[in-house]
């Protein structure tokens, strides 16, 4: 294991902070070289820590993402499947319309023509709610064809609907509403 010396964890922890501010103003094209500029350091050693812009953006996510996992295995074995599923799916989306770049970026990793490439959030995401998706389509409460990128992709294309939005995460929610309640009524 190797160890990092003190000025190179605050500059990895400075970095972060500002990457975090950045991507929340611009999305997920904020731009490096003002990282760099604003944490005071060099564009060279914001490549060093962070050899990509998927491994900033993935170090920016990584811990909302583990809350997410969490909360999902907490609710994995409730009683009531379909509210443990739709509680973490209002979570996720509560996310992923309040965290800028965090959509785009799921939008992105789906575009990549990479079988080899496997994007940490997104996996963790999918390992998490599976369990919670498959208590739901056995309690009958979702269909058995829903996958978690199915869900994954509907949060996102209502996060990115609803980015520039002044109150972008309540409008996430009622779209989210209308989304798992279907828009015609029931006869």
């Amino acid at each position: 294991m190797t160890v990092q010396r003190a000025d190179a964890r605050r500059n990895y922890a400075r970095i972060l902070a500002v990457a975090e501010e950045e991507i929340a103003a611009h999305g997920r094209d904020a731009s490096l070289e003002r990282i760099a500029r604003t944490a005071g350091v060099g564009s060279a050693t914001v490549r060093r820590h962070f050899p990509g812009r998927r491994a900033l953006l993935e170090a920016v996510f990584s811990e909302r993402i583990e809350v997410l996992c969490a909360r999902a295995g907490e609710l994995a074995g409730a009683t009531d499947a379909r509210a443990a599923l739709l509680e973490w799916l209002g979570a996720l989306t509560t996310y992923a319309a309040s965290a800028r770049g965090m959509a785009d970026a799921l939008v992105q990793d789906r575009k990549m023509d990479d079988p080899e490439h496997v994007d940490a959030c997104s996996a963790k995401l999918t390992g998490a709610a599976d369990p919670l998706l498959r208590h739901a389509v056995r309690a009958g409460a979702v269909a058995p064809d829903v996958t978690v990128a199915d869900l994954v992709t509907l949060v996102t294309g209502i996060a990115l609907a609803t980015e520039h939005r002044p109150n972008a995460v309540a409008e996430a929610h009622r779209l989210l509403g209308l989304t798992v309640g279907g828009v015609s009524p029931r006869r």
